[in-house]
């Protein structure tokens, strides 16, 4: 009898994860993503900064995946779920017997004028360099006698967006360009705006982590300006009304962390959705109407899972067990057993600036600080994706240090 295909489109946290419990297990495992190496999403912002390395966060596929996982670099383009087929943009299209969907979303600009145009995303490696690039390239081009209001202009970084990403990057990009004025003796001090429509920061979290941030904020001087909305960006501005006022602010840049939407290959498929098109799944991560078809991450409505756990990397790491096992049952001679899971939060932390951080225990508390920094470090090693690779990256960091790197001249930037 021919071997089961499993194909799983995605290869984030959900589709890797996915895929390496998989892996071994007698079905054939076609793993397809558009990009050739992994992306340890939640310290995105430590590398920004520079206290940890491309290779840290980013290994290749092919370090992490062994003989029994096929990876197919390419993107999909439709699904055929009854002919269960997938085509590919460049490749020729896949066939399987069991599908899992762990696309993940794209930013959603909420049609806000020139915001897809001018502002930078910060999703994946490419984005951070491009936004130290920026940040580096604005501060070489400020003369050293330049007054105090002039360089406050010219230093004025906009982040629309307060949630965990908007928060933790603001307050990194503001101790960066806090310590480059400092080293490069220009007067006055950057400016760091975060830009949110709803009436608090990081809303889907409690209020006891909420204070560790609020204060991070304040220490980082990073202005709040919640209750906002963007009107529109352009190049080198952003307008944004408040309680009926509207003002335009010139900006060296605007980052956009202000959530995500479904992708065209999800929007495209004829099943159940919730109102905000996110695919209806059973507690077994199957779709309603397709038991071979299984959703997972921030494409889907779990019903089964804690509230802060919506839309995070966290939940997405935990449903790839899951859908493994239940894949395999999927495949048994016998009625298919399938399981499922409620998934509580297992605990959090936040990078909050270059020197301080915020962690949510399992339990519910939290604790901030320079302590909180570590713990993150120590956190998320053990949720690197294989034992080798946390090895490796444990290493590096206990032996060679994480600290920060420095918003250099652009002939100094290595």
């Amino acid at each position: 009898m021919a071997r089961r295909r499993v194909v799983i489109l995605g290869g984030g946290f959900a589709g890797l994860f996915t895929a390496l419990e998989l892996g071994g297990s007698g079905v054939d495992v076609t793993l397809v993503t558009d990009e050739d190496h992994f992306l340890f999403t939640p310290m995105l912002y430590e590398y920004l900064s520079g206290e940890v390395e491309a290779w840290h966060i980013a290994p290749r596929y092919g370090e992490l995946l062994d003989e029994h996982v096929h990876l197919v670099q390419d993107e999909a383009v439709a699904i055929d779920l009854n002919a269960n087929r997938v085509t590919l943009a460049h490749k020729d299209p896949l066939d399987y017997d069991a599908l899992v969907l762990a696309v993940g979303g794209i930013t959603n600009y909420v049609g806000v004028e020139g915001a897809e145009q001018n502002s930078f995303p910060f999703r994946k490696l490419r984005h951070a360099d491009s936004l130290r690039q920026r940040m580096v390239d604005v501060l070489d081009h400020i003369p050293p006698d330049l007054p105090p209001q002039d360089v406050r202009r010219e230093l004025t970084f906009a982040v629309v967006g307060a949630g965990a990403s908007g928060c933790e990057l603001s307050t990194k990009m503001a101790d960066l360009l806090l310590d480059a004025v400092k080293r490069r003796a220009l007067h006055g001090e950057p400016r760091v705006l975060v830009i949110e429509m709803g009436d608090r920061v990081v809303p889907g979290m409690g209020d006891q982590i909420r204070e560790f941030v609020d204060e991070a904020l304040r220490e980082s001087h990073v202005e709040v300006h919640t209750r906002t909305r963007v009107v529109s960006v352009a190049g080198d501005s952003i307008v944004f009304e408040q309680e009926g006022k509207r003002e335009q602010l010139h900006t060296a840049c605007v980052v956009w962390t202000g959530g995500v939407k479904m992708r065209p290959l999800i929007e495209q498929l004829n099943v159940e959705k919730t109102s905000r098109g996110l695919l209806k799944i059973r507690p077994t991560l199957q779709l309603a109407q397709h038991d071979n078809v299984f959703a997972l991450g921030d494409i889907a409505s779990f019903p089964d899972a804690a509230p802060t756990l919506a839309g995070t990397a966290q939940l997405a790491y935990q449903q790839a067990a899951l859908a493994a096992r239940n894949v395999k049952e999927l495949f048994k001679d016998h009625e298919p057993q399938m399981e499922t899971k409620h998934f509580e939060e297992l605990g959090e932390a936040l990078s909050l600036g270059t020197e301080r951080g915020a962690v949510l225990l399992a339990g519910g508390q939290a604790f901030g600080g320079a302590l909180a920094r570590q713990a993150r470090f120590a956190l998320y090693t053990s949720r690197l994706p294989t034992w080798h690779h946390r090895l490796r990256v444990g290493a590096s960091w206990f032996f060679e240090g994480t600290a920060p790197r420095p918003l250099l001249p652009l002939g100094l930037e290595r």
